[in-house]
């Protein structure tokens, strides 16, 4: 199961979640104890990298709208990318979300470049990826 596999240090290079297809992500949905929605991640075709978007604003959209399912699934994914939940006292004029987010908000996107960027260049801001270097 992809989630066996992955329980890595996040700030390695290995983020092999971001490898995962759609019936990879199903698996791991399913490893969690919710075959009832494996369809809904390969019908969307929900790869790992889309993966990186999921959260409880956009569940109800993939057809899963039980709302302790959707906290738990939201919950897991968080853990699995190593980010850390926006606090409720967050304010949306404040800056977006933590470092490793917004390391893989960079990471989603395909390409060599993407592909290549390490959390370490990331936040050393010295990565053809970074649009403060390009």
């Amino acid at each position: 199961m992809p989630g066996d596999r992955f329980h890595g240090d996040l700030l390695s290079d290995n983020m092999e979640f971001l490898q995962w297809d759609c019936v990879s992500v199903a698996n791991w949905i399913e490893s969690l104890g919710y075959p009832q929605y494996k369809a809904c991640f390969t019908v969307n075709q929900i790869n790992g990298r889309k993966l990186i978007f999921v959260n409880c604003s956009n569940l109800p959209k993939l057809g899963i709208v039980d709302f302790k399912d959707m906290q738990v699934i939201s919950a897991r994914v968080r853990e699995l990318l190593g980010i850390t939940e926006t606090p409720w006292s967050h304010s949306i004029a404040d800056p977006p979300r933590d470092a490793m987010a917004l390391f893989l908000e960079r990471k989603s996107r395909t390409g060599e470049r993407a592909d290549s960027l390490t959390y370490q260049q990331f936040l050393a801001g010295n990565h053809p990826c970074n649009p403060s270097t390009t």
